[in-house]
């Protein structure tokens, strides 16, 4: 039996963006206003290579304070090098493997393995492998605006006619 109970909200957090509720067992869970997102629920993005999806952010969970997505990086594909002048990126590889440039410096990241890119750090990622890499991420603190967020380093390849 789950009984409501209101409980000190964070730091500078009024009481009523947040209730909690205390189960039989003692654990506490934040039961509103949090939002679950699947991968189907938002749109891919693929200006910068291969698609990721920012599954949970300012758009479409209202975040404030970063954001967190996926991508799906098909061999041969790449996210082209870039930076973020207000925020460190965090990575976490699922599935496959890829060559991640950082400042420079290729190193293979393979499934199981995590990532830190600090604030300004060009960093690219490439599959150079024979099967899909699937990769969760996190970007925090957030820029001012969306528009301040990524800086691209690397163009685009021109598009193929045929």
């Amino acid at each position: 039996m789950v009984q409501p109970m209101m409980l000190a909200p964070p730091s500078g957090v009024g009481r009523s963006r947040y209730s909690w509720r205390i189960s039989t067992e003692g654990t506490a869970a934040m039961t509103e206003p949090h939002r679950i997102v699947t991968a189907d629920d938002v749109p891919g993005d693929a200006r910068h290579g291969a698609a990721i999806k920012a599954l949970l952010g300012p758009k479409s969970v209202g975040a404030t304070t970063g954001f967190m997505g996926v991508g799906t990086i098909k061999p041969g594909e790449v996210i082209r090098e870039h930076y973020h002048p207000h925020s460190e990126e965090f990575s976490y590889l699922v599935s496959g493997r890829l060559v991640a440039t950082v400042d420079g410096v290729a190193k293979e990241l393979v499934a199981g393995q995590a990532m830190m890119v600090p604030i300004d750090m060009r960093h690219r990622l490439h599959n150079d492998g024979d099967e899909d890499a699937f990769l969760v991420f996190s970007l925090s603190p957030l820029a001012p605006r969306p528009d301040l967020g990524h800086v691209s380093t690397e163009e685009a390849p021109p598009l193929q006619e045929g």
